[in-house]
């Protein structure tokens, strides 16, 4: 019996034994997985961006050219108004009265040069029949011509109370949004001192200024052979974006580049026109701008932006090379276009980038590359022509 439990305790220890040895045998784990994909190939053109702020098309400060007591204010503050709509009227009692006795005393120098130029007629006839004398014909042509230039400042007078009388009623001279009314009615206005009434602002279309620093002014110079008169008269395309907006969803055309480059800031203006139907755009707020840069057009290597990285060295993305190891290339990075950033060195077209499973690729050690395969085109539009707004389309 005593045999028998020998027996079992020999082999209990000898299964233990090879147990605890295939425990301490290790099997490395498999390299993690990760998808690549080559370089994207596209034609693309630079553009700048910058900041800027909106402007009205037109501001006008509505003002009484005459003095009297404001009398009726037609709209309600804030209102949108068409151009020529009445928005104020001043007493106009006093101003017909006189326009009344402006165009009375026309009266009276009219009929003194029908007599003047009568007698003149007259008395011209018996001079040349030797029954009058030359003074006076003389006399007679000073008369008419004193009424003459008497009527002419008659009807001056007329004219000016005339158009006294206009100024009582402001109209609007354009169609816009109108600001609070800054004088109600009963209030004497326009008595010798300058009495704003309210401020009207044309918004459709609407400015966008934004500033060119002095050095990207004169490398778009050079490289572009296109002065800053030229560019006004070339429909460049410009984007632009408000606070908060992805993308630069309201399109624009370069309208206008100062003269002159500000000496202080070193810095040339320059100014976009936006549609704006929808009023959506107020003058006053921050913007986001996006501007072509002509005849830049060039062939560049485009990478997806979540594949880039950045550390002390700068920007960097991971490739994986024929024996599957990740290697860290160093770039120069270009200008963005939709979800992908144009590689302007560092790169070539061959390279495997990795663009997902970049936390488990580490530099040097090997990995398992999916996706082996080279990146179809995207469908979305490209930059210039209608890539101002980012495409919402996958690559």
């Amino acid at each position: 019996m005593a045999r028998v439990d020998l027996v079992a305790l020999w082999g209990w220890l000898l299964v233990t034994l090879a147990a605890c040895q295939g425990q301490n045998s290790y099997a490395p784990p498999p390299p993690p997985e990760v998808t690549v994909h080559r370089p994207l190939t596209q034609t693309v053109s630079d553009f700048l961006e910058l900041t800027g702020n909106t402007q009205a098309f037109n501001t006008v400060q509505l003002v009484a050219r005459v003095p009297g007591y404001l009398q009726k204010v037609m709209f309600h503050d804030g209102d949108w108004v068409e151009a020529g709509r009445l928005l104020f009227e001043i007493q106009e009692d006093t101003y017909v009265a006189r326009l009344k006795q402006a165009e009375a005393q026309v009266l009276q120098p009219q009929a003194s040069l029908s007599h003047a130029q009568t007698e003149f007629d007259r008395f011209a006839g018996l001079q040349k029949e030797r029954a009058a004398a030359q003074t006076d014909v003389d006399n007679w042509r000073f008369q008419r011509d004193s009424a003459k230039a008497a009527l002419v400042a008659a009807e001056a007078a007329r004219d000016l109370a005339r158009l006294d009388l206009s100024y009582t009623k402001v109209n609007a001279p354009f169609s816009g949004r109108i600001d609070r009314r800054l004088r109600d009615p009963g209030n004497l206005v326009g008595a010798g001192e300058f009495t704003p009434l309210a401020q009207l602002n044309q918004i459709d279309p609407i400015y966008v200024y934004f500033t060119v620093n002095e050095a990207d002014l004169l490398r778009l110079i050079r490289k572009t052979h296109v002065s800053p008169a030229e560019a006004e008269h070339l429909n460049i395309p410009v984007a632009l974006a408000l606070s908060g907006e992805t993308g630069y969803p309201h399109e624009c055309r370069l309208d206008f580049a100062a003269i002159a480059v500000t000496p202080t800031t070193g810095s040339l203006q320059v100014r976009a026109l936006c549609a704006n139907h929808d009023g959506a755009i107020l003058p006053g707020l921050f913007a986001r701008v996006k501007t072509l840069v002509v005849n830049s057009e060039k062939s560049a290597l485009l990478v997806p932006e979540v594949a880039i990285g950045y550390d002390q060295l700068g920007a960097y993305v991971l490739t994986v090379d024929q024996a599957q190891i990740v290697q860290r290339k160093g770039i120069k990075l270009g200008i963005q276009v939709n979800d992908r950033r144009v590689v302007d060195e560092g790169l070539t077209d061959q390279d495997w980038v990795i663009d997902n499973g970049l936390l488990r690729a580490i530099p040097g050690n090997k990995v398992a590359p999916l996706g082996i395969a080279k990146a179809d085109a995207p469908t979305g539009p490209q930059y210039p022509s209608q890539q101002l707004a980012p495409s919402k389309a996958e690559p």
